[in-house]
């Protein structure tokens, strides 16, 4: 039997993963049909809440799996020498803009990626609109090709 090599992460290390990283991978689904994207996040470890900020034309896709405040899964991970990934699930919230706190605002603005970005349609085609992803579930697990079993 192989030897187990996988490291359950400590809520303070999964904290500290999250907090030096920016970027993952969120991932919807309607019915029986999913669909991802790569998006930017800031990370509260006080309440283990996610801010994200989507960019998006009124008929894309990504519209279609937003609407409706879906479930969501986001997953941010790291190849290294030791692989590490962290798995948030939760519900997805839009968030009104009039409703920002100022802590709120701080949050959005950590998210790695800028708020303006450069599409092929016209700016005033794009929807920016911005979600919290309040994490009902969150692990984070490391695995060590080099650990002994």
């Amino acid at each position: 039997m192989a030897p187990d090599r996988r490291i359950e992460m400590s809520a303070e290390e999964t904290d500290a993963f999250l907090e030096s990283h920016g970027t993952g991978v969120l991932s919807l689904a309607r019915d029986d049909d999913p669909y991802a994207i790569p998006i930017a996040y800031g990370y509260d470890p006080s309440d283990r809440c996610f801010y994200l900020r989507s960019v998006s034309t009124p008929d894309s896709d990504k519209r279609r799996f937003l609407d409706g405040d879906p479930k969501a899964r986001l997953v941010i991970y790291e190849d290294g020498e030791i692989y590490r990934s962290v798995v948030a699930a939760g519900p997805l919230v839009g968030v009104d803009p009039e409703a920002l706190t100022p802590a709120d605002i701080e949050q959005y603005g950590s998210a790695g990626r800028p708020l303006f970005e450069t599409w092929s349609e016209p700016t005033a085609e794009l929807d920016i609109e911005l979600y919290r992803l309040d994490a009902e579930t969150v692990s984070g697990r490391a695995i060590d090709p080099d650990r002994e079993g």
